[in-house]
């Protein structure tokens, strides 16, 4: 399993969203999207340093 270390661009992420989605933020609606992301990122850290037994079979995760 890989560890990655890289950091994700919360903010490309959300422009990329945006024009798949269609939608139109406003910059301060974008800022708070960025917040929530952000936090959400801080709390699933630990979780994902969670080392895992190589007997459990784990699903698959999607790397763009």
């Amino acid at each position: 399993m890989k560890n990655r270390s890289a950091v994700t661009d919360w903010a490309a992420y959300v422009l990329q969203m945006e024009s798949v989605l269609t939608l139109e933020l406003d910059d301060a609606r974008r800022q708070e999207v960025l917040i929530q992301f952000s936090r959400i990122a801080q709390m699933a850290e630990p979780l994902m340093a969670l080392p895992l037994d190589p007997r459990l079979e784990i699903a698959g995760v999607y790397h763009a």
